[in-house]
C-alpha cells in the first residue's frame, strides 16, 4: 500500500487553491515573422483549465502597466514595469538546455512575487507555477506555509535567463536555491527535458516526481514505486502552454476527489486538447460537459480514494482506471459546435490566429 498525506476531504465539494505564477505576453516566431501574439505563462493556462473544471481559485499574478489582456482574475499591477514577454522561435534548431522544440528568449520581465504578496488566509492546494523567475525562494516558502499541499512546476525552480538575448537556460536543481524546501513540497512537475537536470531518484524520496513526455503520456514516481500514465491522441500545432494545461487538469483532478492515476489522466486529457490550438486554447462546452460528467461518474464509482485512512491518498491504480482512460479519449469524439455557441471566449491577440501559418512542432 502506497500513500501521501493529503488534506482531509471537506464538506463542499470543491477545495480552494492558489496559483502563483505571473502573467505575460507569448509572441511565436517562425522564419522571421510573428505567426500569432497570445496571452502566456502557465498561470493563465492553468487558470483556464481550473475554470473549465469549474474549479474555485485565487490567482495571484504580476504585470506590468502594458498588460494589454482582459483577464477574469484581475492580476497586479506595477506601474513602473513592463509585463514578463517571451518569444518563442520555431525554426532555430536545438539548442543546449533550450526546449528541443524550439528556443524561448524572455525579452522583458515583470517583478517578481513576493511573500508579502500572497493572501493571508489557508488554502487546501498551492501551485508555484513561474515562468520567468517570479518565484523566489522566500515566497515558495510562504506558500507551504498556508497551503496544505503545494504543487512546483520545476521550470519556476531552475529556469536561468542569457543575460544579454534571455535565451532560458536550465541549471540543476540543487544548484536552483530551492533544494532545501523540497520535503515540504508534495508533487514536482517536470518535462522529460527538465527532468534531466535532477535526479529523479534522489528527489522522489522527499516528493512525488511526475514526469511528462508528451505524446506519451506521463510518469508518477513516488518513494516506494513508479507508474506509466497512457496518453490521448492529439493533432498537434503548438506545444505552448500543454505541461501547464496538464498540471492544471491533473490539479483539478484531485480537487474534484480522484485519486492520483485517474487524475493524471485528467492531466494528459487537457495537454493534448491545448496542443491542437495555437497559443491559450478554447475548449469546446459540449466537450467540457463530458469530460466533467466522466469525472463525477469516476469519482462515485471509486470507493477506494483513501486506501490508507482518511489523511492518506493512494497511488496504486484502482479498478476501472483503462476504463477511465477510454471514456475520457471519448469525449473528444463528441461533435464540435460554432465558436459563437460551444466555445469559451479567451483573451486572443488583435489578429487572427486561426490564419496564420502554425509552427510545425514535436513533443510537450
Amino acid at each position: 500500500m502506497v500513500t501521501t498525506a493529503i488534506p482531509q476531504p471537506q464538506t463542499t465539494p470543491i477545495q480552494s487553491a492558489l496559483i502563483v505564477g505571473n502573467y505575460c505576453h507569448d509572441v511565436l516566431l517562425q522564419g522571421g515573422a510573428v505567426v500569432a501574439e497570445t496571452l502566456g505563462g502557465a498561470a493563465s493556462f492553468i487558470s483556464n483549465v481550473f475554470s473549465a473544471l469549474s474549479v474555485s481559485f485565487h490567482l495571484t499574478s504580476k504585470v506590468g502597466f502594458d498588460f494589454k489582456y482582459p483577464v477574469n482574475h484581475d492580476p497586479i499591477v506595477i506601474p513602473t514595469s513592463k509585463t514578463t514577454v517571451f518569444h518563442a522561435y520555431f525554426d532555430q534548431g536545438h539548442t543546449e538546455n533550450a526546449h528541443q522544440d524550439r528556443v524561448l528568449k524572455r525579452v522583458e520581465v515583470c517583478d517578481p512575487i513576493n511573500p508579502s504578496d500572497l493572501p493571508d488566509k489557508r488554502f487546501d492546494f498551492g501551485m508555484a507555477v513561474g515562468v520567468g523567475g517570479e518565484i523566489l525562494p522566500e515566497t515558495l516558502e510562504k506558500m507551504v506555509e498556508i497551503c496544505d499541499v503545494v504543487f512546483v512546476d520545476i521550470q519556476a525552480l531552475i529556469r536561468a535567463f542569457d543575460k544579454n538575448e534571455g535565451t532560458v537556460k536550465l541549471v540543476g536543481l540543487k544548484e536552483s536555491g530551492f533544494y532545501h524546501l523540497l520535503p515540504r513540497v508534495k508533487f514536482l512537475k517536470a518535462s522529460s527535458e527538465e527532468a534531466l537536470f535532477m535526479d529523479v531518484e534522489e528527489v522522489r524520496q522527499w516528493c512525488c516526481v511526475v514526469v511528462t513526455h508528451g505524446k506519451d503520456g506521463c510518469e508518477v514516481f513516488w518513494k516506494d514505486g513508479e507508474m506509466k500514465i497512457e496518453p490521448f491522441g492529439a493533432n498537434q500545432v503548438d506545444p505552448t502552454g500543454a505541461g501547464d494545461s496538464f498540471l492544471g487538469g491533473f490539479v483539478g483532478g484531485l480537487v474534484h476527489g480522484l485519486v492520483v492515476p485517474d487524475a493524471a489522466l485528467v492531466g494528459n486529457l487537457f495537454g493534448s486538447l491545448t496542443v491542437g490550438q495555437i497559443g491559450l486554447p478554447k475548449f469546446d462546452l459540449r466537450l467540457l460537459q463530458r469530460v466533467k460528467d466522466e469525472v463525477q461518474r469516476r469519482k462515485l464509482h471509486n470507493t477506494c480514494w483513501f486506501e490508507g485512512g482518511k489523511d492518506s491518498m493512494s497511488f496504486t491504480k484502482p479498478d476501472g482506471h483503462d476504463e477511465f482512460h477510454a471514456s475520457l479519449a471519448s469525449t473528444k469524439l463528441v461533435p464540435t459546435c460554432s465558436i459563437q455557441e460551444c466555445q469559451r471566449d479567451v483573451p486572443r491577440s488583435a489578429g487572427s490566429v486561426e490564419q496564420v501559418m502554425r509552427p510545425p512542432c514535436n513533443g510537450q
